[in-house]
């Protein structure tokens, strides 16, 4: 009888286990400007060892999606992030990073039910009509714009090479500060400028999470607050990093987001 019923206790057990890994939300996450999804790597495995179903997307007109940057646009983009929802099974927490916070925006105003949580790390957090362009103009705090280069002919934006260490990889170890420059993307030109449409009826109901970055060169700390301020979340956390905690603290982030995703 012993036997027996430890027997049904540790079926019981396994039992549960399973379910509470079967209740853990998939996370997709979504890269900002100048980047593609392999800047999640690290996080990616942390999140997976933990539990959590990850996809990753790379957004087109780079290395892992290619096309030329006339043929880009953030409804490709917002279609890209909507797409990558399909393959989830149930409701999916979705962190953008940086420009990826509009990306994030514009598909939950296209699928706010396949979507659990919207996290903004070191993003923007836009308001209807917003675009990168427009927040970038009223974030005064921020050391990007200067470094800055377009070349509308080929529909591109860049980041001036010798700028790139200081503004991705501030705080980061020599080793990255050396590497990251190289690891920049050209970015195409008109998602942007292009601005985001989002109501109360979609966006607006979706729970949202910001992850701030108390050292940021790109969007400001001062402008992440103030973003916050006009569009509430539910949580926040603070890490002691530059614009790439995935690169500097993938520990500390991913912590943030499995907090975030309860």
């Amino acid at each position: 009888m012993k036997l027996f019923l430890a027997a049904i206790l540790a079926s019981t057990a396994a039992v549960s286990t399973t379910a509470m890994a079967a209740e853990k939300p998939p996370i997709v996450l979504v890269h900002g400007a100048f980047e593609n999804g392999q800047v999640w790597g690290q996080v990616t495995k942390k999140l997976e060892a933990d539990g959590y179903k990850v996809v990753t997307v790379d957004l087109p007109g780079r290395p892992g999606n290619p096309a030329t940057p006339d043929k880009v646009s953030l409804d490709l983009y917002r279609d890209t992030v909507v797409k990558a929802l399909g393959t989830t099974k149930g409701r999916a927490v979705v962190v953008g990073h940086s420009f990826g916070g509009i990306v994030i925006s514009a598909a939950a105003e296209t699928a706010p039910k396949k979507i659990k949580t919207l996290v903004y790390l070191a993003a923007y957090l836009p308001q209807n009509g917003d675009s990168l362009v427009s927040m970038a103009q009223r974030d005064a705090d921020a050391k990007v714009g200067p470094h800055l280069q377009i070349d509308k002919d080929k529909g591109i934006a860049s980041i001036e090479y010798s700028a790139r260490a200081d503004l991705f990889a501030n705080g980061g170890p020599d080793g990255l500060r050396k590497a990251i420059p190289d690891l920049i993307l050209d970015e195409p030109l008109a998602p942007l400028a292009t601005p985001v449409k989002l109501t109360a009826a979609n966006f607006g109901k979706v729970d949202k999470a910001y992850i701030h970055t108390a050292f940021d060169q790109v969007i400001s700390p001062a402008f992440q607050a103030r973003m916050v301020a006009s569009t509430p979340v539910r949580v926040q956390y603070t890490l002691q990093t530059g614009h790439t905690p995935f690169l500097t603290d993938p520990d500390g982030l991913a912590k943030a987001i499995e907090e975030a995703a309860k």
